[in-house]
């Protein structure tokens, strides 16, 4: 499931804004999926909690 990619809005901490980003799909050890990508502001980590797998 590593090569699926979400495209939708994450929530940035250190712009404190919603940006639009890609980020890849991974499922956590508790089996919640999140998107991780990077913001195309300032490049900090990005994380959205999508649900269970």
């Amino acid at each position: 499931m590593a090569d699926k990619t979400y495209t939708g809005e994450f929530y940035c901490v250190k712009c404190k804004a919603k940006r639009e980003a890609t980020g890849n799909i991974v499922v956590s050890e508790n089996g919640t999926r999140m998107a991780k990508g990077k913001c195309p502001e300032c490049g900090t980590n990005l994380n959205r909690i999508l649900g269970k797998a």
